[in-house]
Formats: structure tokens, C-alpha cells, sequence
């Protein structure tokens, strides 16, 4: 492992430098992990051509799908990368969520075939040989396994790519699944019990299944628009923490991902007799400040409304010359009132 964490820097390193665009850092790096990826399926059918290892076959076919997964994750970030166009307003981005479906199927196709393979080697039992050898194959495969995921993983919450986080999660389960290999070819290897090969191929592949449904599942939400609550609680936070007397109340706040692009729209009420050019500044203002806190693409839009009396109670403005109503209490964003399409008032 300490081999393992040199690399791993070494890549880690390699990534964080240069001039690259997040784009182009993506595509670079998922070119790298697939070309692994394929060396790494090579080695583990010629582990299975020399033990004969049921489990060992299991995860040499899910070589398979991390390949043809990784080439059309690939394919995927090449095709986001686009520039937005009158057919795509919004950008390709939302293909990345497609590529992490498509995954996701591969992933959970592979798992029950293993799964029923695992449960018919019962019936057709054969020995184990050149163990050492598979062992030693498994070993390596894992580790180099465990680099890849780790640095998909952080390039890719780093970048907001769903793809890469997607497929470093996959090869993190591939890790895990080689980790229970390993064990059992080692308690083949000292007992000569070769029905515990059969076990670890059904337990492998319930667990590939279950990755690949739960990739399948965020897909499916994603693709619906689901809600991302967790942006839209930091992005409330923030707001709090360097919210201006200026800005009333922010109300309808819905944050939508598409790829690594996240677009965000609300209303914000602003006192009403600021000028244009004024509540434009104030608007310009949440913008910059919400680019700033989040390090990936983000788009902002607001819509601006004027006060109203009822909004006196919750102004915190000390220097309006127009109040109607004396001031109550500061609202502090939630939850709870943000997401909803109404203006606040005292009671709300």
C-alpha cells in the first residue's frame, strides 16, 4: 500500500497541475484511468486462464463493464464539453447524468450474472490451481484500483462531475470486491475448501448489483431534476453570513444541475425605490458571491421584486426613510422559507 500512496500522489500531483481547464483536466483523466482500466482487465483473464477461479472470472468480467463504462463516461465529458448552442441553451451537461445510468445498468447486468454464474458452479464444481499466482494478480489489480477511485472521486467532487464520481465509486467497489478476493483465495489457498470460490463469486456479485442500482437510481433523479438540498443549504448559509441590510428576503430558491453546471434561480426583494441600476448592483452582488464560494461553474438567476408594507416588519434597514411599520424580528433564511414562492412577512 505504501507503493499504492505514492503513486496515487504522484497522479494527484500530475492533475493539480498545468494550465488545464476543468474540462480538458476531466477528459485527460479519464483517458488515463481507461487505459489502466484495460490493462488491468488483461491481467485478471490471465489470472482466471491460470487458477480457473470462478470469483477471479467475476472480477475479470466486471473488467469488462469498468471498460466500456469508462469509454462511454469518455465519450460522455467530450460531448458536455460543447458549447451551449440554440438547441441546447443550457449545455450537454445533463449527458453526464445518462453516462452515469448507463453505468449503473452495465454495473447491476454484470452483478446478477455473476450472482447466477456463483449459484451454477455449485453444480459443476471444479478445482483451483496456480493460487499464489491469482492471488498476487488480485493483490495488484485492487491497490491500482483503489488509486484510480480515489483520485476520480476527488476530481470529481472537485469539479461537480457526476461522471467521474460515478465511475470512482464503481472502481471503488471493484477495490472492496478484490479485498474479499484476496481473503478468500487465501483460505482456499491453506484449506482446499473450493466451494468458498463460489461464495465469494455470489457475495461479489450482489454487491456489484447494488452499486449499480443505487448509480441507476441518482440517474433517474438527477434526470427528474430532483432537488440538490445539500447546494441549496450551503448556498443559504452563505447568503446568511454575508447578507446585506439591503436584501429584504429571498424567496423561491431552486437549484437544478446540469453536468457540472449548476443553475440556480430565486427571487429577491429589494427596497422599492432603488433605482435600476441599484437593485441590478445588489443583484450582481449575490451573483459574484455565490460564484466565488462554489469552485465549479454556476449560474445565477434572479428575479428582483419591490417591498412591500408587509415587508417592513423583517427589514432590518435602519436608514429607510419610507418605513410603514416598525421593525419586528430579522428573518433568518431556512429551509423552510426559502424554498416557497411567497414573500415574508412577520408571521412567516
Amino acid at each position: 500500500m505504501i507503493v499504492a500512496q505514492i503513486l496515487y500522489l504522484h497522479a494527484l500531483t500530475f492533475f493539480e497541475t498545468g494550465a488545464m481547464n476543468q474540462d480538458s483536466t476531466k477528459i485527460k483523466t479519464m483517458k488515463i484511468v481507461l487505459i489502466i482500466g484495460f490493462i488491468l482487465m488483461l491481467l485478471k483473464f490471465l489470472a482466471y486462464f491460470l487458477t480457473s477461479s470462478s470469483a477471479i472470472l467475476t472480477d475479470a468480467i466486471e473488467s469488462i463493464v469498468n471498460v466500456l463504462a469508462g469509454s462511454f463516461a469518455l465519450y460522455s465529458l467530450y460531448y458536455a464539453a460543447r458549447p451551449k448552442d440554440e438547441d441546447h441553451p443550457y449545455g450537454h451537461g445533463k449527458i453526464e447524468f445518462l453516462s452515469t445510468g448507463a453505468e449503473g445498468g452495465m454495473i447491476t447486468l454484470a452483478g446478477v450474472a455473476m450472482f447466477v454464474k456463483g449459484i451454477l458452479a455449485f453444480f459443476n464444481p471444479h478445482a483451483l490451481s496456480n493460487i499464489d499466482i491469482g492471488l498476487m494478480i488480485s493483490v495488484f489489480s485492487g491497490a491500482v484500483n483503489y488509486i484510480m477511485a480515489r483520485l476520480l472521486i476527488k476530481k470529481g467532487t472537485q469539479l461537480n462531475s457526476s461522471t467521474m464520481i460515478a465511475d470512482g465509486r464503481h472502481l471503488l467497489t471493484d477495490t472492496w470486491s478484490s479485498i474479499g478476493l484476496v481473503i478468500g483465495l487465501v483460505i482456499i489457498y491453506f484449506t482446499h475448501l473450493f466451494w468458498i470460490d463460489y461464495v465469494i463469486t455470489i457475495a461479489l456479485g450482489m454487491l456489484i448489483a447494488y452499486t449499480g442500482f443505487q448509480l441507476v437510481r441518482e440517474s433517474v433523479f438527477n434526470l427528474l431534476d430532483k432537488a440538490d438540498y445539500g447546494k441549496i443549504e450551503h448556498l443559504i448559509q452563505v447568503l446568511n453570513s454575508k447578507r446585506k441590510e439591503s436584501w429584504i428576503d429571498i424567496h423561491n430558491l431552486r437549484v437544478l444541475k446540469y453536468g457540472s453546471v449548476v443553475h440556480v434561480d430565486c427571487h429577491m426583494t429589494l427596497p422599492w425605490y432603488f433605482t435600476l441600476e441599484e437593485a441590478h448592483t445588489e443583484v450582481d452582488a449575490v451573483d459574484k458571491l455565490a460564484t466565488q464560494e462554489f469552485n465549479h461553474e454556476i449560474e445565477f438567476f434572479i428575479h428582483s421584486d419591490p417591498c412591500l408594507p408587509t415587508s417592513c416588519p423583517v427589514c432590518v434597514m435602519h436608514d429607510c426613510k419610507v418605513r410603514q411599520h416598525a421593525f419586528i424580528k430579522k428573518l433568518e433564511w431556512d429551509m423552510t422559507n426559502v424554498l416557497p414562492d411567497r414573500k415574508h412577512t412577520a408571521g412567516s
